[in-house]
């Protein structure tokens, strides 16, 4: 408890200092994945495409990763409670202008600015969990609670958000936002002296023009992966533009790293073999885990879920990324071989996704996805911790805050890259399988003649004229291929994937000297966003 003391006040107890730090970040966790909490629902709300509510989620991941490296500055200068209270306040306003705004690209300004103060309030976050833990295990607590917390964001926010999409219009989203900030952030200040966690240091030297590079090169990175497959790719001049920017953009920042004193982005962490493999693993992660989504998908579109029943069903997923979490920090207090928790993770996933390529079909009972969806979770909190503590630990003290800055990148091009690719099977595949059962349809004259007969007469026996009736008939005809097409491509997706799970198991298989570097998780602070 001495640890908090300089700054909680002393009639505090931990409990409640722990209840405080858990209501002041969950909001902001929920406002990271506000845009994929139904993309249907803020597509119809502000007129705009499935893929530019995407843009809007990557446009706030890409402002909490390039802001990373010089927000530590701001935090050092600042006193803890008033910079805490400084990103409530701009993060309260954003959501404010967020929920009255009807354009794209406002949205899309704002959410930048709400993702930089988001990573202000969760780097005060994550410095008060581990203050708050005052034993031998604490960094491994804080760990497992702050990434299983980060795991749990999409099924805990789908769920506690369901009531207001089943109520009210998406934007009352960003309303509800404003109003959980409110108990959190008001207790957190309460309990709080003000106090630094760090000696200050002069606000001199700011890298700003590193920064404002390389947040104009994250966007444009999640502009290409969101909106490539749409506009076909190179085909598109906007396209083609963007990416020979990514690599100009990318020269001037690698040249300007390298000729700084103090770096931006110390590009030396590239000079361990480990903290790479790290990056591959981060990588091979975020592609699995960005599969999740189209089981959400299925539920919706194909069984017809509504926002509450799937909330409900995906809570079983933040009970296996619990058990999961659980696991992995004690294999770690253990010092089990970080190989084999690994394998474990992993094959976890593989099960999941092969299990679901099985269980795939227009019909299923909810109960039936329980147990797979478990699993998801028990391999998701088996690798995430793991993983990333394995590669911070994997170069020296000194370079840990860059290791983790550079996580932050990897993770989110891999989180934009499965996005690409869930778009590219989605539109791709999907148009292949449906153009080929179409084609099958064609041929079987007959049949097809008798079952849009048949559909006649049931709609005509309601009172509907013949003539209606047929068209009604080849809509629900149409919408039943429809669907065909659409699992098709998940079962197609989750093929793929399955596959690259397989590489990532060999991959680890074949590097024994992974179980060579010893995990040392006193050497950094977690980096503070992931999905």
């Amino acid at each position: 408890m001495s640890a908090v003391l300089p700054v909680f006040k002393s009639w505090v107890p931990v409990w409640l200092i722990r209840l405080a730090i858990f209501m002041a970040i969950l909001p902001g966790l929920i406002l990271f994945g506000l845009s994929s909490v139904n993309i249907t629902a803020a597509s119809g709300y502000y007129g705009i495409e499935p893929a530019d509510v995407q843009y809007s989620m990557l446009v706030f991941y890409a402002a909490v990763c390039g802001f990373f490296a010089l927000e530590r500055r701001f935090f050092i200068f600042t006193a803890t409670r008033e910079y805490f209270l400084l990103s409530i306040i701009v993060q309260v306003i954003t959501a404010y202008i967020c929920y009255h705004t009807h354009h794209a690209y406002i949205l899309f300004i704002f959410r930048f600015i709400e993702g930089m103060a988001n990573c202000m309030a969760t780097s005060i976050c994550i410095t008060l969990i581990f203050g708050s833990l005052n034993n031998e295990r604490a960094r491994e607590i804080g760990y497992s609670v702050f990434y299983g917390m980060l795991l749990c964001v999409t099924p805990v926010s789908t769920f506690i958000t369901a009531p207001i999409l089943d109520n009210f219009d998406y934007n009352v989203l960003y309303k509800f936002i404003i109003f959980a900030y409110m108990p959190g952030g008001i207790l957190l200040l309460m309990i709080m002296n003000n106090v630094r966690l760090n000696r200050k240091m002069p606000l001199y030297q700011l890298e700003v023009y590193s920064f404002i590079i390389y947040s104009v090169l994250l966007l444009l990175i999640g502009y290409t992966l969101a909106y490539g497959q749409q506009y076909y790719w190179f085909d598109d001049i906007r396209i083609v533009r963007s990416v020979i920017a990514i690599v100009l953009l990318m020269a001037i920042l690698i040249l300007r790293q390298l000729k700084l004193k103090r770096p931006y982005l110390n590009l030396q962490v590239f000079k361990y073999r480990n903290f790479v493999v790290g990056m591959f693993m981060i990588a091979f992660l975020y592609i699995i885990r960005g599969a999740f989504s189209v089981v959400s998908t299925y539920f919706t579109t194909i069984l017809g879920m509504d926002p509450t029943h799937l909330g409900n069903i995906m809570l079983y997923n933040v009970l296996g990324i619990v058990f999961g979490v659980i696991i992995s920090s004690r294999l770690l207090i253990l010092k089990r071989p970080t190989r084999l928790v690994w394998i474990y993770g992993f094959i976890c996933l593989l099960v999941f996704h092969v299990w679901m390529w099985f269980l795939f079909s227009t019909q299923a009972d909810a109960n039936t996805f329980i147990i797979p969806l478990i699993l998801q979770g028990i391999g998701a909190g088996l690798l995430m911790m793991p993983i990333i503590v394995y590669s911070i630990s994997s170069v020296p003290v000194y370079l840990s805050g860059s290791a983790s800055a550079t996580g932050v990148f990897f993770r989110f091009t891999s989180f934009a890259g499965s996005i690409a690719l869930i778009n590219y099977f989605q539109l791709q595949h999907k148009a292949n399988h449906y153009n080929r059962f179409q084609e099958q349809l064609s041929g079987l004259n007959t049949q097809l003649t008798e079952r849009l007969n048949l559909y006649s007469r049931i709609v005509s026996a309601k009172g509907i004229p013949v003539d209606q009736a047929a068209k009604i008939s080849r809509g629900l005809l149409n919408k039943s291929v429809d669907a065909q097409a659409q699992l098709r491509y998940m079962m197609d997706y989750y093929y793929f994937i399955s596959i690259v799970i397989i590489a990532a198991i060999l991959l680890i298989a074949m590097f024994p000297f992974l179980n060579r570097t010893k995990i040392n998780v006193k050497s950094s602070q977690p980096s503070p966003v992931s999905f």
